[in-house]
């Protein structure tokens, strides 16, 4: 499978060290174009290119990794969503401003993010934690929950597959609006660090 990300900081290079060993291809992308990615590519490894938001778009999943107020001109740098997997991996953050999470209570930040980019099939996902805490790529790094949530069946049951063959523990949560409140910044599930050593995951 081939991942594109439009973004290209510590989210997409950590979801890129644990897929790419399983043969799947990394397409980093960021708004001041490819060639400022040549270190990071570089570092990366074989199965790594660096190219524009637009060729991200081209890949069979796009991963959304940008800060939050730049997701609306990430978004428009697409002109056409329609039948693309994109992976939000974004939280409803300023960093000028942690602490307003904004409604709460009102659409999750992925509808957010899917009535921006119309026609995607978006999947929520790799938002709920850290990347410090996943930063162990090795095979024998720890078997850590990883939350998804989404409206189209297919597009989460290929991404389960593939977190469980990079070693995750995928837990599907239901829609957008139901499974990600619970995941999102301000719900339930986020920041929790679970692996299959816990006895109440089993």
């Amino acid at each position: 499978m081939k991942f594109g990300f439009i973004g290209a900081g510590v989210v997409a290079q950590t979801i890129a060290r644990h897929v790419m060993p399983y043969g799947h291809e990394v397409l980093l992308s960021n708004s001041r174009g490819p060639d400022t990615l040549a270190d990071v590519v570089g570092k990366l490894g074989r199965g790594a290119f660096a190219g524009t938001p637009q060729q991200a778009a081209e890949q069979d999943v796009v991963v959304l990794s940008v800060e939050w107020p730049r997701v609306p001109e990430a978004l428009a740098s697409v002109p056409d969503w329609s039948g693309r997997t994109l992976i939000d991996a974004t939280n409803r953050i300023d960093p000028d401003h942690p602490s307003d999470l904004g409604d709460v209570s009102g659409p999750t930040s992925s509808e957010i993010v899917a009535d921006q980019a119309v026609g995607a099939k978006v999947v929520k996902a790799f938002n709920s934690i850290p990347m410090q805490w996943i930063e162990d790529a090795s095979p024998e790094k720890p078997r850590t929950v990883l939350f998804i949530s989404g409206d189209d069946a297919s597009a989460k049951s290929a991404l389960s597959e593939v977190l469980e063959q990079a070693g995750f523990a995928a837990v599907d949560l239901g829609t957008l609006a139901i499974g990600g409140r619970q995941q999102q910044v301000g719900g339930p599930l986020a920041g929790l660090n679970l692996t299959l050593h816990d006895p109440f995951v089993l």
